[in-house]
């Protein structure tokens, strides 16, 4: 639980007054690169001794997973029985990115349920976007949404979250006033300080050109394929007939364009796996759970410098989820039934309401570990 341990530390450097973006922890010598509002909320993580902390990580992480395929369920207009939800929970630990995210001690599970509890609320709630923007203000890489709902022409709920996202920031700033101006003129531009982009741990689109190109900065390459990668994508998240699947356009899009999607982001693959049961695709949702549970990128030689040398016919074993993403977005734009014009984005859950939101050795920047690793686990991810 590497990721625990960073968090712990950023919570420290607050209560202190220290130095929030010059310490590194852990024997990979990881630093902090989450905003700085997030540093004040992991405070807490600093009044419990490390075991209990990562105690408290992995249960918390679990019972997260749990609302996460509630909600999943919800997106989908799929029943969402007790049985139903303990049997999906516990198979659902054994999706690649959910067990990362889980041994890691990470924020993704957290971050996709404020997203998709405060998206599926019915339409005109009470403040809806407001939890999208403070996950933004967490991470930064949720604020794709902010776009998805412009697209969408939901400008209302887009505006709640750019206001609450504008409040994280000028929270940041009121406590932590050095550190912001060193996060957002600095910190937020150090690629390279949230690890190696080439690394088979990234499954964003620049991983998979770097690799293929065989070069450890793609440059304009993938700043070319990234554009036309986004522009597809949210043009899908636009035009697609439901609204649940233009959110999962817009969420593959994000993991796709940003310059790091490390492994353990991927846990989107829970609500897509839930929308592709609920549209009747029983054998592409039983391939695309193989290809999340295959951690064939971990197979491949990557120590030192090889995930650079990979041969042809290794590149798609390398770069598995980006390539899916590339795949499903078509299908997300063009399958459903259209929604007819008013249609909710999700319709208010028949029977009472849901919960608010409310294998591996960690691979920094410079290090490099067995097959059973994954990356860097302090970035804003």
């Amino acid at each position: 639980m590497a990721d625990t341990s960073v968090y712990r530390a950023e919570g420290a450097a607050v209560a202190s007054g220290g130095d929030l973006y010059g310490f590194t922890v852990t024997e990979w010598e990881l630093p902090a690169t989450y905003p700085p509002f997030a540093a004040i909320l992991f405070v807490p993580t600093t009044w419990l001794p490390t075991a209990a902390l990562k105690a408290v990580f992995l249960a918390g992480n679990v019972a997260l997973l749990a609302l996460l395929v509630r909600l999943s369920c919800r997106l989908a207009h799929l029943p969402a029985r007790a049985p139903l939800l303990c049997a999906a929970t516990a198979l659902g630990l054994w999706l690649e990115p959910v067990f990362q995210t889980v041994l890691f001690g990470q924020t993704n599970l957290a971050l996709a349920c404020l997203v998709l509890w405060d998206l599926t609320r019915p339409r005109g709630a009470l403040g809806k976007g407001f939890w999208l923007g403070v996950a933004a203000g967490i991470k930064l890489t949720p604020a794709v949404f902010v776009a998805y709902l412009l697209l969408r022409g939901r400008t209302r709920e887009a505006g709640t979250a750019v206001a609450a996202f504008a409040g994280t920031v000028l929270l940041g700033a009121l406590v932590l006033p050095s550190a912001s101006v060193e996060f957002w003129t600095r910190r937020l531009y150090e690629t390279g300080r949230v690890g190696k982009a080439w690394i088979v741990d990234n499954q964003s689109l620049q991983g998979l050109v770097a690799r293929a190109l065989h070069l450890a900065e793609p440059g304009l390459a993938w700043a070319g394929a990234a554009a036309l990668a986004g522009a597809a994508g949210l043009w899908a998240a636009r035009r697609a007939r439901r609204e649940a699947h233009g959110l999962l356009a817009a969420a593959l899009t994000a993991l796709l364009v940003s310059p790091i999607s490390w492994s353990h982001h991927w846990v989107w693959c829970v609500p897509l796996l839930a929308l592709l049961a609920a549209d009747g695709r029983v054998r592409l949702a039983a391939a695309v759970a193989a290809l999340f549970t295959a951690r064939t990128f971990w197979l491949l030689p990557h120590q030192g410098d090889l995930d650079l040398r990979l041969p042809w016919w290794q590149q798609p074993l390398a770069a598995p989820y980006a390539l899916l993403a590339l795949g499903l977005l078509p299908y997300l734009c063009l399958s459903g039934v259209r929604s007819r014009a008013g249609d909710e984005a999700v319709p208010p859950p028949r029977t009472g309401g849901v919960p608010g939101a409310g294998g591996g050795v960690p691979r920094g920047a410079g290090s490099r570990q067995p097959p059973a690793s994954s990356s860097s686990a302090s970035t804003i991810r």
